[in-house]
Parts: structure tokens; sequence; C-alpha cells
């Protein structure tokens, strides 16, 4: 880190905006607290997160994620946030191929870079997401270990859901509505069922409308950051719960408030494929 400060970059994928740091060679100290000084919408530089971009360990993969939501705690993963990083990584020709493995708390996952034309600069960034978790045990939540959560009751509050429950390498609550999702639904109910008992780790909660056999509509309480413009974790759980309840085919178009994401849960590998856009806000340096 420069003596001076920690230098960033801001980076958004339809709207999911994180602070990246490079600490290849060395990170900052304290990065919870780190974490909600610098993601402060009012007093820092405003995010859902931190994200720092690290020198991997494993076989055959150079580069890790390591991710920070804006309360401080840490999170396995983040599909928007990944991205940005391949984005960042293939921009600055630190990964040179336009396919490549980034090392994440959820696993080594692949990410293929499409380039704007005669350049070496990435345009649109396919992530796979890797296999859908979807016991009890893996995602995780309380009760058989072995049991699935597919279209089961959850009364919370004054209201009961219908939920269907994923992990991405971090739990997600899905539940499909006959309308639209407003702000009072998800900021009324999101934190109630982030916080419930039966999600041990909390969870991230997708409220989610049909639109029709191929198009659906999103929104996301993040676990840990509150609602956020999109989430590439929530769209492929929201891909896979759609699918294991009929609303949709394996492919579907999934609208979030930032912008929208190109899904497939793939029949062959069965594993969950993002498509979307990264984008480079600005840069700055970080006083310490």
């Amino acid at each position: 880190m420069s003596k001076g400060g920690i230098p960033f970059v801001k980076m958004e994928g339809i709207g999911n905006d994180y602070v990246y740091v490079d600490a290849r060679k060395s990170a900052p100290s304290g990065l919870a607290k780190l974490a909600r000084e610098i993601s402060d919408r009012h007093f820092g530089v405003g995010s859902d997160g931190l994200i720092l971009i690290r020198s991997s360990r494993k076989k055959g993969v150079r580069h890790r994620m390591q991710m920070f939501n804006s309360d401080g705690s840490e999170s396995e993963m983040c599909g928007n946030g990944l991205r940005c990083v391949a984005k960042y990584l293939y921009d600055r020709n630190l990964e040179r191929k336009e396919e490549f493995p980034i090392e994440t708390g959820a696993g080594v996952l692949t990410v293929k870079v499409t380039p704007k034309r005669g350049t070496h600069t990435a345009l649109k960034v396919r992530v796979n997401m890797g296999k859908p978790r979807l016991t009890r045990g893996e995602i995780p939540m309380t009760g058989n270990a072995d049991d699935q959560v597919i279209n089961q009751p959850l009364k919370v509050g004054d209201r009961e859901f219908r939920i269907t429950c994923v992990g991405m390498g971090n739990p997600h609550c899905v539940i499909f509505l006959d309308q639209p999702p407003d702000e009072k639904l998800v900021h009324t109910y999101g934190p109630l069922i982030e916080n419930h008992s039966l999600f041990p780790r909390r969870t991230n909660v997708e409220f989610v409308y049909r639109e029709s056999f191929t198009v659906l509509q999103q929104r996301t309480w993040e676990r840990g950051a509150g609602e956020t413009l999109a989430c590439g974790t929530g769209a492929s759980a929201v891909c896979a719960a759609a699918y294991l309840n009929e609303l949709t085919g394996r492919k579907v178009k999934i609208k979030l408030l930032g912008g929208d994401l190109e899904m497939e849960w793939n029949e062959q590998d069965h594993c969950v494929y993002k498509t979307g856009p990264a984008r480079e806000v600005f840069s700055g340096v970080w006083p310490r």
C-alpha cells in the first residue's frame, strides 16, 4: 500500500458497486473497519462493499477475490463483483487470455471476457457461477441437512411467503410474487428474513415477479448491505429456483434495478452461467 494512502478503483456491474483494491503484493490492515468507512455513501467513497484483488496459491490460478459487505462482514462471493475483478485484470493485462479462473470464497470460478472489438478491454464478462447447492446443509439452513426447500411456507411478521432456498457459495432465499415487488415490501421483510433463525449465517433475500416464461424481475435484500441495485449470486439462485418451480426454462433474462443479466442453468454440467457488463467508474486514493 502507498504511504500516502490506499489506491482504489470504483467499479460497478449493473449498479452493484464496490471499491476495488489491488492487494496482490500487500493488503491494508483492519479490513472490516476499512470496508465500513470506505463504503459509507455520505462520508466515504460510497459502495456496496470492499473487494480486494489478491494473489492465489491454488495451482493454475493466479488471482483471488476477497470481499467485504458495507457493514464490514466478510462474504463468500459476489457475481457482479467477480465480473468487475475479471475486467480489472483483463484490462490491465494481468490476465492475457479471454478465459481464466479466479479463486473466491465459494471456490475457483471461471470467467470469460468478451472484449471490445480490436481492443484488450472487456465489454462483457460471462461467469461460471458453479453448481447451485440445494440442501439445507449446503445452503446452510437449520433442519434436516439433506432436505431441499422448494416452495415451502415461511411466516414472517404478519405475512406468509413461499420460499425456495439455494446456495451459490452464499445463502439465498427466493420468493416469487404475484406482482412486482415494491420498496416497502423489500425493506420491511428483507431484514426480517435475512436474520431469521432458519439461516445460521443469515441470508440474502430475492423478491421476484415473473413477466413471462423467459423474463423475470428481481429485487434483492443483500445480507450485510441492504437493498442493492443488483446481485449476481442472487440472480443465479433465482435462475435455479424459477426452473425448480417450473416458472421458466433453463435460460432466462433477469431484470434488476441496475440492469439486465442473461442467465442459464446449464443442463450438461449443472452450473449456472451469468453474462453481463462491468464498468470502471473512477479511481482515487483513500487516506490513511
